[in-house]
């Protein structure tokens, strides 16, 4: 019969097979599925890279493109799927789901089991024996623990007087606390904690997910501002290495002066100066997008030209709404804020929490424990049949340590509260900011964009002059530097205007992220009305 248990021991032991990283993974993302609300955006792209994907996770290796060109939604794709800091946030979603796990396993059923065995001998007699203890352990929201053990002893003795025989075994404890901790707002404190943790993480992730892809979004567009910025700087260079050489004819002529000569070479040394000023610029901005797509710095490819041009192409739409409007559309959409305020109501109940630790201790405790009378040996057989009932009481004589956590409490209560008010300030101040800027950028777009025009007239209308003998050529080359700037001041106006546009989306909170990690847009006009859409639901909130 031994042989027989034991062997039953190692099969239990030995042969089950168990994916425990399968069962957390499923447990932890069906906490997150049913915590998901729609103000956190699609339910996409929030999994850890160690899972099966979920059906709207975007899949992409982290590789360049086989036509060397990065189009902007494929930047954004391999951000959202391999930027390290997204990925850690992923991570940090998964360990909070997986903590609260553990804390509801708290007030679940908590099974146990094994065996035990051996041989005793002394001067008397010898013995075989064999232990199997099951039971679990159960705490309820009103603090009842309730831990039950069934078990069977067996034992043969080999010499003596004493019978072998087999033992059943049943042991039953409840707890129940009477003053301090029975409040069932006590017991599932941590629980409740637990929970909202989790939902505030969630809010952290939708928003560091929003703020990649403008990350994202907004390094493209300044990488490719960068690049027109070279294109201009050779442009310019090449026009002085052209101008040069009709100054040197009209020189030769004796329609220019030499020095004018002289000038426009040291202004065209000026330019391949810039021009390589602007290569090292550009190829350090693209390191930088490189490593935030999670890319590797030595990878080679170029941006989509398309996407810049597909914004020249776009007419401006001033913004149409007010300061006042967008600040309430922040304070009621931020999901930072909302935490902020949360955290508020936790601090409240930690008061309500160490506030009945000032109280006395007292508990009631109920046992029964009974073998049955089936023979045995000196130990484990003996029949007996036991029946406790206990009170117990811990008068508050010594409360110095519950006294300063309730103190804390208080405090740390105050400190919740003025980090919300900080918060809210800091809110309205960075959306008062976001739409300056926004406000700014369509200003700089406008002039910028005249700005252009004039300079490109006037370079012309210079040359020509020229040409006849009515300008000189420093006012050629001052034209000409002037449509240099302009073309540099109108792109990078442009893409001033549009990483406003979307800063000012993300930080009122209406930017609304795809599964495919771009944002909802229609140009401007869908993303202005986002913002309609949430100033008329905070206002009916």
């Amino acid at each position: 019969m031994l042989a027989c248990a034991a062997g039953v021991v190692l099969c239990l032991a030995g042969c089950t097979k168990h994916n425990y990283k399968a069962e957390a993974d499923k447990q932890v993302y069906g906490i997150i599925d049913k915590k998901w609300q729609s103000e956190f955006g699609p339910k996409a792209n929030y999994r850890i890279s160690d899972v099966p994907p979920s059906p709207n996770d975007i899949q992409v290796e982290r590789v360049v493109p086989a036509s060397g060109i990065l189009t902007l939604p494929q930047a954004v794709a391999i951000a959202v799927a391999h930027n390290r800091d997204y990925q850690t946030q992923r991570e940090k979603l998964y360990t909070i789901a997986l903590d609260l796990r553990l804390t509801r396993h708290e007030f679940e059923y908590k099974f146990f089991g094994g065996f035990s065995g051996g041989y005793a001998r002394d001067r008397n007699d010898e013995e075989w024996g064999l232990e199997t203890t099951w039971g679990f352990n159960r705490l309820f929201a009103s603090g009842t623990m309730i831990s039950t053990r069934v078990g069977a002893a067996w034992a043969e003795v080999l010499s003596g007087n004493l019978k072998s025989g087999l033992a059943s075994i049943l042991g039953i404890t409840v707890t129940q606390p009477l003053l301090r901790g029975s409040d069932p707002k006590i017991i599932l404190e941590p629980l409740t904690q637990a929970e909202r943790d989790t939902v505030y993480q969630l809010r952290m992730f939708s928003r560091f997910r929003k703020k990649t892809v403008v990350l994202v979004i907004t390094q493209y567009y300044q990488v490719l501002q960068l690049h027109d910025k070279v294109k201009n700087a050779k442009d310019h260079y090449d026009k002085l290495v052209w101008f040069l050489e009709q100054a040197g004819k009209l020189a030769d002529a004796g329609r220019l002066p030499k020095y004018e000569v002289e000038e426009i070479k040291q202004r065209k040394l000026n330019a391949w100066d810039d021009y390589v000023k602007a290569q090292k610029e550009y190829g350090m901005t693209l390191d930088l997008l490189k490593i935030t797509l999670g890319l590797p710095t030595t990878a080679e490819f170029e941006l989509d030209q398309n996407e810049l041009d597909a914004l020249k192409a776009v007419e401006l739409k001033y913004p149409d709404f007010t300061e006042k409007d967008v600040i309430e559309t922040a304070l009621c959409r931020r999901l930072d804020l909302a935490n902020s305020a949360d955290a508020v109501i936790d601090a409240q109940r930690q008061v309500y929490v160490a506030k009945d630790a000032l109280r006395a201790d007292a508990s009631l405790v109920g046992s029964v424990d009974t073998v049955s009378k089936g023979g045995g040996s000196r130990q484990t057989l003996k029949a007996k049949d036991n029946y406790n009932l206990d009170v117990g009481l811990n008068l508050p004589l010594d409360r110095v340590a519950e006294q300063n956590i309730y103190r804390k409490a208080l405090i740390d209560m105050n400190a919740k509260k003025r980090g919300y008010d900080l918060l809210a300030d800091t809110v309205a101040m960075e959306v008062r900011q976001a739409h300056r800027d926004l406000v700014e950028a369509a200003e700089r777009f406008k002039v910028h964009s005249e700005g252009l025009k004039v300079a490109e007239k006037r370079f012309k209308d210079t040359l020509m002059l020229m040409r006849y003998g009515r300008a000189s050529s420093r006012r050629v080359v001052s034209a000409l530097n002037d449509l240099r700037d302009a073309r540099n001041g109108a792109t990078e106006a442009l893409v001033d205007y549009t990483t406003a546009t979307l800063k000012f989306y993300r930080d009122t909170e209406v930017l609304k992220v795809r599964p495919d990690g771009m944002w909802e847009k229609d140009e401007t006009s869908v993303a202005s009305d986002s913002l309609q859409d949430g100033m008329l639901r905070s206002k009916k909130e």
